[in-house]
């Protein structure tokens, strides 16, 4: 198996999702709640808040995830290998997470936010993704970076004016998403660029093209 990483976190996707099913709607919520890094959480249980919060799908986008993982993590897995595709994923997922709370805990604790916003669900895996579409960025052919940046960012727009724009969760979530794209892509960049993968993920051949190996590819 080339992707083992992608392969099993989508099977533990789809296990949390299927799971949240059966034991119904007062229980997932509860479960839900726990996983959620919030403020409230990250204060009282950080590290517990921060893996689980990882494990739990907030909707029925199971789908989706199936595509955008096919599309965006296997292929980077491909190149740097199971171990450092899942530290591209958790550096975004956590640090993007600590880069958003940590401000929302200190207006907490100052008084600038009441203290129902030390509560809500923040739960998925969109920081995670984010990080590794960032680091896929410098594996694409040259040609391709330069729109794919402004592509995704518009794209976490679309997201953050679809889901509660002008809310805190809404807020808090769009600079997340940001943080962890950027976090993937010039975080991981010269590492990446000292494998030796960068620019080595082609464009599909057209009628007239040739395909061309990928040289330099660092699967493992």
């Amino acid at each position: 198996m080339s992707t083992p990483f992608t392969f099993w976190y989508l099977v533990l996707l789809l296990a949390t999702t299927a799971l949240q099913h059966l034991l119904g709607e007062t229980v997932s919520a509860r479960l839900l709640e726990l996983a959620s890094t919030d403020a409230h959480n990250l204060w009282h249980r950080a590290v517990m808040s921060l893996v689980s919060s990882a494990l739990w799908l907030g909707d029925d986008g199971s789908l989706v995830y199936v595509i955008i993982f096919t599309f965006a993590v296997a292929p980077l897995e491909r190149r740097i290998g199971a171990g450092w595709t899942c530290a591209v994923f958790a550096s975004g997922h956590v640090l993007a997470t600590l880069a958003t709370e940590l401000p929302v805990m200190w207006a907490l604790a100052e008084g600038l936010l009441p203290a129902t916003d030390s509560r809500w669900l923040d739960i998925g895996v969109s920081y995670g993704f984010f990080a590794t579409a960032g680091a896929l960025v410098p594996v694409l052919a040259r040609r391709f970076r330069l729109w794919t940046v402004p592509a995704i960012e518009a794209g976490i727009v679309v997201i953050y004016l679809i889901n509660g724009p002008g809310t805190l969760g809404g807020i808090v979530t769009f600079a997340g998403h940001l943080i962890a794209l950027h976090i993937g892509m010039l975080g991981w960049w010269r590492w990446l660029l000292r494998r030796g993968v960068t620019g080595t993920l082609p464009a599909p051949a057209g009628p007239g093209d040739r395909a061309r190996p990928l040289a330099g590819s660092a699967a493992r």
